[in-house]
């Protein structure tokens, strides 16, 4: 596939193959949303239902945004399980009974994970002078910091 949106070819090689781990990432993020919201229990079930769906369906939208970005540098995006579970950072988890608090422990965990992908890809983009993923990141990057500083809160 090819396509000139003024980078060179080896910058956007580079940062699709840091995008595909974020996309990757998303993925592991989005099946363990829905491991917590269907398997949660307990005295803060209604809160954390409700914001746990509010949260994989932020990130389904985020998969697809990064994925057409990977296309627009004119590399594939990763598209299936096995592709995800080798590349993620991010761990899978069983499907079992989930407590409030070890939900929102784990969540800001592979939060802190993000952010810091995130922060990376940053200057991998500005470094190849590639502003439109760099405000992408940006972008995410601030919705992350959010949901890590409201889900601390939340903590006490």
């Amino acid at each position: 596939m090819t396509t000139n949106i003024g980078l060179d070819a080896g910058g956007k090689k580079e940062i699709a193959s840091a995008l595909n781990v974020y996309v990757a990432n998303l993925h592991v993020l989005y099946t363990k949303l829905h491991n917590f919201h269907w398997n949660l229990e307990g005295h803060s079930f209604f809160t954390l239902h409700a914001k746990l769906e509010e949260l994989y369906d932020g990130v389904a939208e985020s998969i697809d945004e990064f994925a057409e970005r990977v296309l627009m540098l004119g590399e594939r995006p990763l598209a299936s399980m096995k592709d995800y579970l080798a590349t993620a950072k991010l761990a899978e988890l069983p499907s079992k009974k989930f407590a409030s608090e070890d939900v929102v422990n784990a969540l800001l965990e592979d939060f802190r994970k993000i952010a810091e992908d995130l922060r990376a890809v940053v200057k991998l983009a500005q470094k190849h002078g590639d502003e439109g993923t760099a405000d992408m990141a940006i972008g995410e990057l601030q919705k992350y910091e959010k949901s890590i500083w409201m889900l601390s809160a939340y903590l006490g």
